[in-house]
């Protein structure tokens, strides 16, 4: 990856809010502020780790990248090309060169489907294999790749564990040879060693194949070591982003510093990190100003009322909080 090479998804502005159930049967509530006003980048070969508290607006914006989920406002480019102006047929061709990878590897499959056909149905829809032989081997082929022995195409998902069948998805995800890839917390439902093992598959592919990823996940720690840059969201909001090493070690919002402290140490000499402290706002009501002031320890009265924007503290690591100075040199 390559810090000046173009974008291959820009996300500007990038708003979603959804319709929520009044008090009494058939009204309509407030509605749910999911994402709200978001801008990214993420280059080719890159792996951007967006992070934050669940329900903080991570997987809504990730299905919105790749128009899973159609977004209320905002622009969404992929390799130059505006994916809200695509008609039907381009949109189809360009869904090639874009996958997801889903939390769960026990609800993502069908259970009803040999996993060999699981795998092999994205390579004829986008007509990418001219016989069933042709299929047969490339899905083969994908099985190795992924760590599986071929043989196990004509099983069905209830035969394999759970990182098992997260590897299946991952081999569906990388059929019609993608560039990039949402990862939407694809290890959180797995033991830890399991999760290092598929981390570490999915690291491997990134470099044989040339893979950008946008990596959701809830654990600051959990992509501390595969991330090129950290997104860390609260409240539908991008609150901090930047190099991931700088955002590890010199983390400058207040949230992102709370989420690093509230991470369990295997240091035995450590102090217990303090909790962090309430529970988000409702998406239906968030609060004027930053949104992490009702939460904030070092909130001031403007904090209140002035909501921050995002802006650089210091080369391309980025704040939404006023009480950071952006530093020069």
């Amino acid at each position: 990856m390559k810090d000046d090479s173009r974008p291959l998804v820009e996300v500007r502005g990038l708003r979603k809010a959804f319709a929520s159930r009044g008090a009494f049967w058939g009204s309509a509530g407030p509605p749910v502020h999911a994402v709200a006003g978001v801008d990214l980048d993420i280059r080719p070969g890159e792996t951007l780790g967006l992070v934050g508290e669940s329900g903080s607006g991570k997987s809504t914006l990730g299905r919105m990248i790749i128009r899973l989920i159609e977004p209320d406002a905002g622009t969404i480019r992929f390799d130059g090309h505006d994916l809200l102006q695509q008609s039907s047929s381009e949109l189809r061709r360009l869904r090639r060169e874009f996958q997801i990878i889903f939390q769960d590897p026990y609800g993502s499959l069908n259970p009803r489907m040999r996993v060999g056909t699981t795998i092999g149905e994205p390579l004829t829809v986008h007509r990418l294999v001219s016989s069933r032989q042709e299929r047969g081997e490339k899905v083969a082929e994908l099985l190795e790749q992924v760590g599986l022995d071929p043989s196990v195409a004509s099983r069905f998902p209830h035969e394999f564990s759970g990182g098992q069948r997260q590897r299946i998805g991952i081999a569906r995800a990388i059929a019609c040879s993608p560039r990039f890839i949402v990862a939407d917390e694809p290890v959180s439902a797995l033991d830890p060693p399991v999760q290092a093992q598929i981390i570490n598959l999915m690291m491997d592919l990134q470099e044989r194949l040339g893979l950008a990823y946008l990596f959701i996940a809830h654990d600051l720690r959990l992509v501390e070591h595969i991330c090129d840059r950290v997104a860390v969201m609260y409240l539908g909001q991008i609150v901090e982003e930047g190099p991931a090493r700088e955002v590890y070690d010199d983390p400058k919002h207040p949230y992102t510093r709370a989420l690093l402290a509230s991470t369990p140490t295997l240091d035995p000499g450590s102090e217990p990190a303090p909790a962090l402290a309430g529970e988000p706002p409702s998406p239906t009501e968030p609060p004027p100003g930053c949104p992490f002031h009702p939460r904030c320890p070092v909130a001031e009265e403007e904090c209140s009322r002035d909501a921050p924007r995002l802006i650089p503290v210091q080369g391309r690591h980025k704040v939404a909080c006023r009480l950071v100075e952006p530093r020069h040199g």
